[in-house]
């Protein structure tokens, strides 16, 4: 799936719509393999993008954990953490001129 799709349930406060609704368009461009649909294509594309969103707000909303809800400046801190390891920070960079 699209790595750019978020985490959303156990979130203290939860996710907004906002954000299903991105989700929904990431998942949408992925399967259908468009960034931007032609404009035949565009109601079809939009109506998936509708529907993903209303499915994962029902899923949500369902959804039941005893976890405590997560925080979301924490849980950015720690993908920036994941992020530098990974990939290392701009500084670390070697000039190679």
């Amino acid at each position: 799936m699209c790595r750019n799709i978020k985490t959303l349930f156990n979130f203290d406060p939860p996710a907004t719509d906002d954000e299903i609704y991105a989700a929904s368009l990431q998942y949408v461009r992925k399967v259908s393999g468009f960034q931007k649909p032609s404009m035949v294509n565009e109601a079809a594309f939009q109506q998936a993008i509708e529907e993903v969103a209303g499915i994962t707000k029902n899923l949500l909303d369902s959804l039941v954990t005893n976890a405590a809800p997560r925080n979301r400046e924490v849980e950015a801190e720690r993908a920036k953490a994941r992020s530098a390891k990974r990939f290392g920070t701009p500084s670390a960079k070697v000039d190679r001129t």
